[in-house]
């Protein structure tokens, strides 16, 4: 059996919201210095806006709630019980 970690706490709330804010700073840079040099058309820039820079906002706060422990398995579910009232 695996040792229980302690719960994030308000830190980890707050290193997860700035790693957000400079993870989506540093994905808009990325794709308006492509827009900028000549790498993406009007066309290209507004698909990846619309459709790919969601998935990149996916893929960073996945990379973040696992380095900052929000990751939880199987094992750390309780049940839930109805109370009858």
């Amino acid at each position: 059996m695996k040792p229980s970690r302690p719960r994030p706490g308000p830190d980890a709330a707050r290193a997860f919201r700035l790693g957000m804010i400079a993870g989506a700073i540093l994905g808009l840079a990325g794709v308006g210095l492509l827009y900028w040099t000549g790498a993406m058309t009007v066309l290209v820039l507004a698909y990846t806006v619309a459709l790919l820079f969601p998935v990149y906002l996916v893929f960073v706060a996945v990379a973040l709630s696992v380095w900052l422990g929000y990751n939880k398995d199987a094992t750390a579910l309780r049940p839930v019980y109805r109370t009858e009232r």
